[in-house]
């Protein structure tokens, strides 16, 4: 499946049972709120996905039940975090097989690798592949940054079409335009500025909180495609205090809440992870109550993207 890499994206959690095995129910259950919602592709094995905890065989498991799931509606893309440049090349094939239309990939992991090294990286697994890849640019949380001259050498992989801007340094979204034009596409991948990053350019959103308001994410991405702003706005200020749950070391444990306070999942997660207990939970169970509670009304934006 050709990916445009535009529009929502979810970057999926994935489901637990109490007894720590895949919840294919639930998880069946959010992925077709996703498509109801109108997402643009799903996202697995991410940072939300739980991605270091899962073994081999239940990625293969999420791969080919999402790939069933969206019958060819939206392309599955399959995260990418490995340690060593074969064991990424490794990943790659194996999603390539099991049915990923495409790849997210984190530079390599626990190693901080120099620009050489990392370019190296990407353009071994890119040859490696022939599915199209979105590099996740995230120095704030993996400690390496792609630069737009690291870029301008990577792109000579045609594979290569897209990033998961991350910086948290909006200007950059200009600076990539300004240097690239269309060749690289551009995927928000921070939530509390996913609204500022499409009207300024970027062509998607690789969204945490969607995961719990598919609705909500995908009217916001809508309607400022439509240049509806004032109407994107209103819900984008609704919407900002959960979406700085996002923002956090506990994002999975909070977002997994939010998904539990809107009947699209559970609270189990993985260990060393474990539900959010004491104030802190008070807090975020707060956050998300009042988040439901004043859940803004849809209508219009329905009546008019029936």
């Amino acid at each position: 499946m050709d990916i445009k890499w535009e529009g929502v994206m979810p970057a999926v959690t994935t489901k637990f049972t109490k007894e720590d095995e895949l919840d294919l129910r639930m998880f069946r259950i959010n992925i077709e709120a996703q498509l109801a919602a109108g997402v643009h592709g799903i996202i697995l094995g991410g940072t939300l996905g739980e991605a270091s905890t899962l073994t081999e065989n239940e990625k293969e498991i999420l791969v080919k039940e999402t790939v069933d799931l969206v019958n060819g509606k939206v392309p599955v893309i399959l995260n990418i975090a490995e340690q060593t440049t074969t064991g990424a090349i490794t990943a790659a094939r194996k999603a390539e097989k099991f049915g990923a239309a495409g790849l997210m990939m984190l530079p390599p992991m626990r190693y901080k690798a120099d620009d050489f090294e990392t370019m190296t990286y990407f353009k071994e697994v890119a040859q490696s592949t022939d599915l199209p890849i979105m590099i996740y640019n995230n120095p704030v949380d993996y400690g390496i940054e792609v630069s737009l001259d690291m870029f301008e050498e990577l792109l000579s992989c045609d594979n290569i079409k897209a990033v998961k801007e991350s910086t948290r340094d909006i200007t950059n979204i200009t600076r990539i335009k300004n240097r690239f034009d269309d060749r690289l596409k551009i995927l928000c991948g921070v939530d509390t500025l996913a609204l500022e990053s499409l009207l300024i350019g970027a062509e998607g959103w690789v969204a945490g909180l969607v995961c719990a308001f598919p609705e909500e994410t995908v009217a916001i991405y809508e309607l400022a495609k439509m240049g509806r702003i004032d109407e994107a706005i209103k819900i984008y200020r609704w919407f900002m205090p959960l979406l700085e749950l996002d923002i956090s070391p506990q994002l999975v444990q909070n977002i997994k809440l939010a998904e539990v306070a809107t009947g699209i999942g559970t609270e189990n997660v993985r260990a060393p992870r474990l539900p959010l207990r004491g104030a802190e939970r008070e807090r975020v169970l707060r956050i998300i109550e009042e988040g439901v509670k004043t859940r803004p009304d849809l209508a219009a934006f329905k009546a008019m993207n029936p």
